[in-house]
């Protein structure tokens, strides 16, 4: 998965938010969609072509998880904003 052309994050008021910046995907998308930290470092590790393990072995790290279930509460959320961000259109394969 990676990001579609045309959507970016940028830092409104002290928050992150996604939008769409150029192109079709302003003809497509005319919403605001607000980030906290971790929807950010989603977003982020998308766009660099990570994958979705990926993601979640660093936001694992970072927030010291240390138990499977800490990973799996992790796995989840990232699962879950990923399919959210498809289903929007944020997304291609």
């Amino acid at each position: 998965m990676k990001i579609r052309e045309g959507f970016v994050i940028r830092k409104v008021a002290g928050k992150y938010v996604a939008v769409a910046a150029t192109g079709q995907a302003m003809k497509k998308f005319h919403g605001v969609i607000k980030l906290n930290g971790t929807g950010k470092a989603i977003w982020e590790g998308l766009a660099e072509g990570k994958t979705e393990e990926e993601i979640v072995n660093e936001l694992a790290e970072k927030s010291g998880a240390k138990t499977d279930a800490d990973r799996a509460f992790i796995a989840d959320d990232v699962k879950a904003m990923v399919k959210e961000m498809f289903d929007a259109g944020f997304l291609t394969e």
